[in-house]
């Protein structure tokens, strides 16, 4: 079997009509940059998160960094952020002179642990970045209860989970992305709306701070050559909106594909009690850009990998090394955060993708029960 950590290219091939399509129609305009393209997929992807301002952008690191540059925060002021994540989340933090202040993650879901973050908050305090990982909302409700309490921003990193609904007590929904002040997203090739190159996107909810936002990725500019705020160079081009404008009208479609592989997978691996599968909490949906598993301390977590990998089937890591012990964010704290510690220690993620087959998930489980001698 030709089993794929994600595979791309066997999803191209049953939209491969309508993606060729759109691609010459560009390549015909030669609108590369700046295209009606672009705002065309901005306006259809509002419209399929409930109406956010949408503004696109390079990628989902530079979206993060235009979110805190619009929020005008001062070099020193402390952003709290959950200590397992990808780096993006942090670099950008510190690239503007702002203090990360790391918080550990939930045991069940992986995301941040909400009743962690008050014992936090400083008078620096100044925003929240919960990260929404794996493909499931964080408990956003809790967060914006204690922004609002302390007055804080809130932009939601919402990279790994677009399409995942909120519910909150009251019983009504929105989508990642869309409670906080800014949300944003990436559109890299493996995400669950990726593109076939860079790209990304912010969610704002209020009209200024959009305009504000879209400034800022433009130059600092609304008017050509008239350069109001600071601002830096971040689009996303016009072939790669033609891609995304296709592959959102599949996102609901691809995300039940997924859910319906995760299902798969509890079922296969229910009986094995050496392996904790995932957990998804009540107030959230799940679209499972991962599915990650946490192995027991009796598992050679690297034997198993090379055993998998010995027969074609392929996992990853996320992530190996957590934040506060990376060397460009170790400070002298001292801070434990076990949790995301043992995480670190035990994680393994299977492939999980749009065109994985039962077939090769029977495969990839019977070669982890062989590995386990069940």
């Amino acid at each position: 079997m030709n089993i794929q950590m994600v595979d791309l290219k066997g999803q191209y091939k049953k939209i491969k009509s309508e993606i060729d399509s759109e691609m010459q129609k560009v390549i015909d305009s030669t609108a590369f940059i700046k295209g009606p393209k672009v705002e065309e997929f901005a306006q259809n992807l509002s419209k399929y998160t409930g109406g956010s301002n949408v503004v696109t952008c390079a990628n989902g690191t530079d979206a993060l960094q235009i979110a805190l540059m619009a929020l005008e925060l001062e070099p020193g002021d402390e952003v709290i952020l959950p200590v397992h994540t990808y780096v993006a989340t942090a670099e950008v933090i510190a690239l503007l002179r702002l203090e990360p202040i790391f918080i550990d993650v939930h045991p069940k879901y992986f995301t941040i642990d909400v009743s962690q973050i008050e014992e936090k908050i400083t008078p620096k305090t100044k925003a929240i970045v919960p990260v929404h990982l794996y493909g499931q909302c964080v408990d956003m409700e809790s967060i914006m209860k204690i922004a609002k309490q302390h007055n804080l921003f809130v932009i939601e990193d919402t990279a790994q989970a677009i399409g995942a609904y909120f519910t909150f007590a009251d019983g009504s929904k929105k989508q990642a992305g869309t409670i906080g002040d800014i949300g944003t997203t990436s559109f890299f090739p493996s995400k669950n709306l990726g593109c076939y190159g860079d790209g990304g996107a912010m969610f704002v909810q209020d009209n200024e701070l959009a305009k504000k936002c879209q400034m800022i990725a433009n130059h600092g500019q609304s008017v050509k050559y008239h350069h109001d705020i600071i601002g830096c160079n971040s689009r996303l081009d016009t072939i790669q909106a033609a891609i995304l404008d296709v592959k959102l009208k599949y996102l609901d479609q691809y995300s039940k594909a997924r859910q319906n592989a995760a299902t798969v997978y509890d079922e296969l691996l229910g009986d094995i009690k050496e392996i904790k599968t995932p957990e998804v909490a009540a107030y959230s949906t799940h679209v499972y850009h991962q599915y990650t598993l946490i192995l027991n301390d009796s598992i050679d977590r690297n034997e198993m990998q090379t055993f998998l990998k010995e027969n074609g089937i392929p996992s990853m890591i996320y992530y190996p090394v957590p934040l506060h012990h990376q060397k460009a964010y170790r400070t002298d704290k001292n801070e434990s955060f076990p949790v995301t510690e043992k995480l670190s220690k035990y994680v393994l993620s299977l492939p999980i993708h749009t065109e994985l087959t039962s077939a090769e998930q029977e495969f990839i489980v019977s070669k982890i029960k062989e590995f386990l001698k069940y």
